[in-house]
This record gives C-alpha cells, structure tokens and sequence, in this order.
C-alpha cells in the first residue's frame, strides 16, 4: 500500500540537534506564545511528537452501477480498529439496483467509520471511512479538513403533537334566543310555496325525513290559512343597524341535524389515527424502477402485439425430463425459444443508444424476478449458447441471488431481451413495460386448458384438450416496427410449439 509522508518539524529544532545550536536555548513561537527550551527539554519535546505522519486512507462511496447518483450504507462489517486484509468485505451498500458488499483493495486497519450504517442518499465520492496502515496510530486519525460533515442519520419521525392550526373545533351549538323561531330545513317545492302564500315553516310541523319540511307540509299550512285558523305570518323588526357596511351572514346554529363537517387536511401521525397517516420511506430500488418506468412511457413509443400458443409439446418433453430426474419449468422453455427466435431475427436484438438502434453480437436475456424491495432483471447471458438445462440452473441461481440481494452489478446491468412472467401469478394476460434501452419486452401468462374442434387422421371432427398460453410482446417502434413484431412472435410460437427445435 502507497502511503505519502509529511515532515512535520521546526527548522530551527532541526539545526540545533545537528549541533548548530548547542549550548544556548531555543525560541519556538507557536501563535503569540512563546518557550525558551533547554537542550534536555528539546530532547524530550521531539522524542514525544510523530515527527513522520502518514495520511490516512480515504474510502469514498463508489459508483457501483451505471445509473448510481447516491447510495445507502446498510451495514458495516468491520469495526473501528479491525484489521482489514486485500478482499474482505467492508460494509453493504444499497444502490439503485441491489445491496453490493464493498470490499477492500489494501491491507491496513480500520481507522474511522465517518458514516454510520442506516445513512441514506451518500453522494458518489463521498467519504464514509478512513484506514492507515497496519502499525500506525489509528485511535487518533483525524478527518481531513477538505471533506465535509457526514450526513447524519436519519431518525424515524416522531408523531407530530396536535396544534390549534390543524385542528378542526368542532362548532358548539348555540342556544336559541328565546322568541326567535326555529330554522328549519324546506324542500325547494316547499319554499316556493311558503314564499307565494306569506307563511312560516314555523308555523306548521315538519314531517319529512330527517326534520324535512316537505311540499305537503307546506299546503297543510295553506290550507289551514284559508280555513282562517292560522294568520300571515309578519317577521317582527329587528332593532335598527348602526353599522353601514353589510354585515356577513352567521352560520346557522342549533340545527337538528348539522351536516358532517369537512374532515381537516391529513397529517403526518400514528397508524390508524383519525385525519392522520403513515409515511412509507422508498428504496433506492423502487426510486429507480419509477423513474425508469415513467421516462420509458413517456418516451419510447410502444407497440403491442399478443398470440396464443400450444404448450402440449412442451408439457409431454418436461414430463419425459422430470422421469430422468432433469427439473427444468415452462418458462425455461420460453426463455430458451426466444433467445433461439433472437439467433434467427437478429434484427429485434438490438438497442437503442440515444440516436438510433444498434445491433448486439450476442443475445443475452432479461429475466424479471421479483423481489421485496421491487421488480428487478437479472441477465442470462449468450442464452442462446446454452441448452435448457444451463438456463434452468442459471434462472435459479439468479434469482435467488436477487431475492437476497446480492446481484453483482454486471449480473444485472445490460441485456437484450426481457421477459417478464405473471403466469405463476395465475394472471392470463397482460402488457408489460419495455425496459430502455431495450427494444422489446415479453408478456408470458398462465397456460390454462382450452377446448378445440380439431379432425383426426381420417378427417373426422373432434374436439381436443389443447395448453394455450397467452404471451404479448411490448415493442419500441422505433427498431421493432408491426410488421417484423408480427413475424417475431410467428417464429417464437413455432419453436415453442416444437421444442425439438430447442435442443
């Protein structure tokens, strides 16, 4: 390990051990202090200093994938004042695909852990530790001055108090004043009618739901005016304003039946709480997916295109497999014939690198896993080089190293092809993303029995039992246009419906 030295001594201390000084006493100012040493005292000040002071090692936040802007320290494996060989794993560290280790590239001792395990969004470049070499001092390493303060960690947020601002009051019911006559609710009808005719709701009785003062209501009282039993109603006036500007009419008070009030704006707070929620903090994982999904919606055109395909070959060879103790699934064999449609169509194996499409030597296939903390796309590479035998097993390692998270970045970063799979979900069908720059993106469903009128050797008309599945190929219009789409999925549906092609 490479480490640069600093001479940290007084020029004038130098001279006098070298024996330019000796008899007379020495003037070291430090500030606007100043000591008169003796030749003993000197001995003793420089023998207790580190004269030579190596600079400790910076380890800064790595790009551990192409698209990494920030990342997460989600665990330190090593303590302060462990040693640390070439290749031991340092701390785990969350980008914007999955969880890499980062490992040391020297021996040495861990001198200062600057960023805690738990900190989120860790700038590229930023200083999270410091090492020195084994032998040194590393209890008193300090940070250098040109590197800021680490973030610190985030604290889960307490629940916010209550305050007057967020609260709703809810309105206290007013007395009624003594003579004033109850407000009631009237029917349109009702108030038409009332209005015409010079009477009061209070007047009569409301028997409409909810305290409703209805049409008929409102009749009974004209009728009882015209029988001469109940007078106009008069209001009595009110004692005269001494204001000149129009005073803001009051909310109605003392109804008997208030409507529900508008329910305050939510806050930040406990679980289950009343006009209150929970925030839910978003991996760098699923930040990623949404601003990837977003940007290919928005820019890339899509193009769709679905077919049916006969999986009856393909279950009669897997069961002749699993009988020679060979277990490889329905979707190695979909992944198998369309890395063999890929060889054979070169031109939908391609990407787009900003300024148009581009051809790649080899087909290597996405597979959608996933996983807790999102959707993510380990590669199976040169899958057309492999039988199904060799895509089975890397499907299985991969994707259990995606659910752990522990995909090493060129395990996951490129491709050419993905094929996206919701049938084990029991989902018939659907449409799926592309994933840029990629052109296409497979669709598979569940395959489910269908009943087909179908003739036999002689001609006679039968109907058969017949494995369909459903796959719909998302493609970028730009490279893949309808018509070399269409052809695609004719071929990809003739090698999986005969998976002797696929050997």
């Amino acid at each position: 390990m490479a480490a640069s030295w600093r001479l940290r001594c007084n020029l004038p201390l130098v001279r006098y051990f070298l024996g330019f000084g000796s008899g007379r006493s020495l003037g070291l100012s430090q500030g606007a202090a100043a000591w008169t040493v003796g030749r003993g005292a000197n001995w003793r000040w420089f023998h207790g200093t580190q004269l030579l002071q190596a600079d400790p090692i910076k380890i800064l936040m790595p790009s551990l994938s192409p698209t990494m802007e920030r990342g997460n320290i989600v665990k330190w494996l090593k303590k302060e004042g462990e040693a640390v060989s070439a290749g031991d794993a340092l701390c785990e560290i969350e980008t914007d695909k999955a969880v890499v280790t980062l490992d040391a590239n020297d021996d040495g001792i861990l001198a200062k852990i600057v960023v805690e395990e738990g900190a989120k969004n860790i700038k590229l470049g930023s200083l999270i530790a410091l090492m020195v070499e084994e032998g040194e001092d590393w209890k008193h390493v300090e940070i250098p001055k040109d590197v800021s303060a680490p973030p610190p960690v985030p604290k889960p947020p307490a629940p916010p108090q209550p305050s007057p601002q967020t609260q709703t009051p809810c309105p206290a019911r007013k007395e009624r004043t003594v003579g004033t006559p109850p407000r009631l609710r009237l029917s349109p009808a009702a108030r038409n009618i009332l209005e015409k005719h010079s009477l009061d709701a209070s007047q009569g009785t409301a028997t409409g739901p909810r305290g409703v003062f209805t049409k008929e209501d409102a009749l009974r009282l004209v009728e009882l005016k015209q029988m001469g039993k109940i007078a106009e109603f008069r209001p009595a006036p009110g004692p005269p304003s001494t204001l000149s500007a129009p005073v803001p009419p009051q909310p109605t008070a003392g109804l008997s039946y208030p409507r529900p009030m508008i329910p305050p704006v939510s806050i930040p707070g406990q679980p289950n709480a009343a006009g209150t929620f929970t925030e839910i903090p978003a991996s760098n994982i699923r930040k990623v997916i949404a601003k990837r999904l977003t940007e290919s919606k928005s820019t890339v055109p899509h193009a769709y295109a679905t077919a049916n395909c006969d999986l009856g070959a393909v279950l009669k060879v897997r069961r002749d497999l699993v009988k020679d103790d060979i277990k490889v699934s329905v979707n190695d064999f979909i992944i198998r014939a369309a890395a063999v449609t890929l060889k054979q169509m070169p031109g939908v194996n391609v990407t787009w690198d900003g300024e148009g499409p581009k051809h790649l030597p080899s087909v290597d296939i996405s597979v959608a896993v996933a996983t807790d903390k999102g959707l993510i796309t380990p590669i199976i590479k040169d899958a057309a080089a492999k039988d199904i035998r060799e895509i089975a097993d890397a499907v299985k390692v991969l994707s259990k190293k995606a659910r752990d998270g522990k995909l090493l970045p060129e395990e996951y970063q490129g491709g050419s092809f993905s094929i996206s799979n919701l049938g084990m979900f029991g989902i018939d069908e659907f449409t799926a993303v592309i994933n840029p720059p990629q052109a296409c993106i497979l669709a598979v469903g569940r395959f489910r029995p269908v009943l087909k009128l179908t003739e036999d050797e002689e001609g006679n008309p039968q109907v058969r039992q017949h494995q369909l599945i459903t796959v719909t190929m998302s493609s970028d219009s730009r490279m893949v246009d309808d018509e070399l789409a269409t052809k695609f999925l004719e071929t990809f549906k003739a090698n999986l419906e005969n998976p002797m092609r696929l050997a």
